[in-house]
């Protein structure tokens, strides 16, 4: 079995949280609450979706990278890197 690249308990954790923040904003846009509370809301969400992605992509980098150039599959390490470096910025 592979160690994963990530602390899957810190991480699951992470997104607990970000989903309690998900249902705390429902909650606000049913109760009727004032659209600028909502939005910081949304912007504390989205803050910590990227916190997380960027401590994914981190551990990422550390080991399935840095073990893959090591194995000598560089090229193909690189190629996927550049993929995942792609999809992430995409989520700012």
């Amino acid at each position: 079995m592979m160690k994963p690249c990530m602390d899957v308990d810190a991480i699951t954790n992470r997104l607990k949280r970000i989903e309690g923040q998900v249902r705390g904003l429902m909650k606000m846009v049913a109760d009727g609450k004032e659209c600028d509370e909502i939005l910081i809301q949304i912007s504390s969400v989205k803050s910590a979706l990227h916190k997380t992605g960027q401590v994914i992509l981190e551990g990422h980098l550390q080991h399935c990278v840095l073990d893959g150039v090591r194995e000598g599959n560089g090229e193909e390490i690189i190629k996927k890197l550049s993929s995942a470096i792609e999809q992430f910025s995409r989520i700012v």
